[in-house]
């Protein structure tokens, strides 16, 4: 009885105050331990909302990665959703001070209570991320770029595949339509580093390359590698291992099409006929000339060849880059090691340039077709000329079909314009 009286007494002294200061930190304390324990049944929604901002390895690198593959082929962090957590928790905390007249100093405590919880929650289920996932391990910064989904996350790498050549064969072509891939990120530009910029180093090099996830694949193309000397030696030592494609053409339709593209920057140059032979009533042709040159492919695969085997090249024919470009992208795709992504789906074919051309994206007005440097008609070239270079590129072309093991039927073409009279 005394017991119960002298309760009674120390609790009419008590201020009302703290004991709803006490009452509200148990309630705190009891909601953190509730969350704790439901904590594992949280489950990442399929649209992608990231709950409050706790993102573990797994929704940035496994999720992510796999929503890839989506048609919409893009992740985002819903700040619609955040906002409006943020202000319901704001609401809450004005209500709860509202209500029970709490003044300053208690709201302050209610927050820092409630920021000492968070942060609790947040280290507990880094732990738990990092238990469940330790095949994982990013810093924060690079969590923030991933979660951001910025062209820039990821971190820069050198090349595991390069397009070396050749010129004219449809490079372009073939690079932009593997940038559809969500796997593949390229440079747009050609860095030039093994034949015109090797001085300048690997660190620079690397600099060049898009930032990429675990999983994609880094590349460049610099057509003018295939036909230079040095250059299969500096690649093999950067990474002997790198995978290698090469688009070729009937080396006759590159040739004029070279040209073309020369005679569009300078007008001044002589005709086709008078570069393509030494003496053309000998029927001497210039192999000299770059244009010609460029198409002995026996000769310049042979100098790869020294440093790469051929299951670590790839050849793209550029005359079924143009019919097929499915077809052709399909095969690519298997050899890059890539899911088949790119199909007919994303193709229409452009009867003013005369190939192919990227369907729009969802979020353009415009096809990707490319620019006005491609697709221009051939100057009409003599028909002797034509069948003159069908017989000097003949057993140069027998012999690469032997180097290769495929032949790419360029012989069937050899009167009169060949069906690519395009560049």
């Amino acid at each position: 009885m005394a017991f119960w009286s002298s309760t009674s007494v120390f609790t009419s002294k008590v201020p009302r105050k703290i004991l709803f200061m006490f009452t509200l930190s148990l309630s705190v304390t009891y909601l953190f331990y509730s969350l704790m324990s439901c904590y594992n049944s949280f489950q990442f929604q399929e649209n992608y909302v990231y709950q409050g901002r706790l993102v573990t390895e797994e929704t940035t690198f496994v999720t992510l990665r796999e929503k890839l593959y989506s048609s919409s082929s893009q992740v985002y962090l819903d700040e619609e959703f955040i906002d409006r957590t943020s202000t319901e928790q704001t609401i809450a905390v004005s209500s709860v001070r509202n209500s029970v007249g709490i003044d300053t100093r208690t709201a302050g405590w209610a927050r820092a209570q409630a920021a000492t919880t968070s942060s609790m929650m947040s280290r507990a289920a880094a732990a738990a991320g990092e238990h469940e996932h330790p095949e994982f391990s990013t810093t924060d910064s690079e969590l923030r770029r991933a979660v951001n989904c910025t062209s820039d996350y990821g971190v820069k790498k050198l090349p595991q595949a390069i397009i070396i050549g050749v010129k004219k064969g449809g490079t372009r072509a073939l690079l932009e339509a593997l940038r559809v891939h969500p796997d593949v990120r390229a440079v747009g530009n050609e860095p030039h580093f093994f034949d015109r910029n090797y001085e300048r180093g690997l660190d620079w090099y690397r600099e060049l390359m898009p930032s990429t996830l675990e999983g994609q694949i880094t590349m460049e193309k610099t057509p003018s590698y295939f036909v230079t000397n040095s250059a299969p030696k500096r690649i093999h030592s950067m990474a002997r291992d790198i995978k290698l494609i090469i688009v070729v053409r009937n080396p006759v339709t590159r040739a004029i099409s070279d040209y073309t593209q020369t005679l569009s920057k300078r007008p001044e140059i002589p005709t086709f006929e008078v570069l393509a032979f030494k003496n053309r009533t000998l029927g001497l042709i210039d192999a000299s000339w770059s244009a010609l040159r460029i198409g002995i492919y026996a000769l310049h695969l042979e100098s790869w060849m020294q440093y790469f085997p051929l299951s670590q090249m790839h050849f793209v024919s550029g005359e079924r880059l143009i019919v097929d470009p499915s077809g052709e992208m399909a095969k690519v795709q298997d050899f890059l090691g890539l899911k088949r992504i790119v199909t007919d789906k994303h193709f229409y074919f452009n009867k003013t340039k005369g190939f192919p051309c990227l369907k729009k994206p969802e979020d353009s007005s415009t096809p990707r077709c490319l620019g006005k440097s491609k697709g221009r008609t051939h100057p009409k070239i003599d028909p002797d000329v034509i069948r003159r270079l069908h017989k000097f590129y003949k057993p140069f072309n027998m012999m690469f079909y032997q180097m290769t093991g495929q032949n790419f039927e360029w012989e069937l073409e050899e009167h009169g314009n060949s069906p690519g009279s395009r560049d």
